[in-house]
């Protein structure tokens, strides 16, 4: 009976001890970005605004370092951002960016938000 409660104790401290670890190598992280008027000069052309937009770009990595997915940029979240609704600019530009690490994989993304515009003829 001894052994039994001694062995079950050990088990239990090593799953304690690995789900403490586990810790260590999971995480996440906010990165505050800036703030632009616009993603292109506006050069005093008349414009409409289309509405509010988000885009974001990612990048995974296969255990931190293997690249398994496209590159995460600036540029690609406000492409993403500016095809949502067929614009041609963006005002009121933020961009702010997002880190999480898993086990297994991590991820790093890029949001940006603003106000989708569009030229008038």
């Amino acid at each position: 009976m001894t052994v039994r409660l001694i062995s079950g104790g050990i088990r239990m401290s090593k799953i304690i001890l690995l789900g403490i670890a586990s810790i260590f190598f999971i995480g996440c992280a906010h990165i505050p970005g800036g703030i632009a008027p616009s993603t292109t000069p506006i050069d005093g052309r008349a414009y409409d605004i289309l509405g509010d937009v988000k885009g974001a770009d990612t990048r995974v990595l296969l255990l931190g370092i293997l690249p398994i997915s496209g590159a995460n940029t600036i540029q690609g979240a406000v492409n993403k951002a500016k095809a949502k609704m067929d614009a041609d600019a963006l005002i009121e530009v933020t961009a702010e960016g997002y880190n999480s690490w898993w086990i297994l994989w991590s991820n790093t993304t890029t949001v940006v938000r603003g106000k989708a515009i569009k030229f008038k003829k």
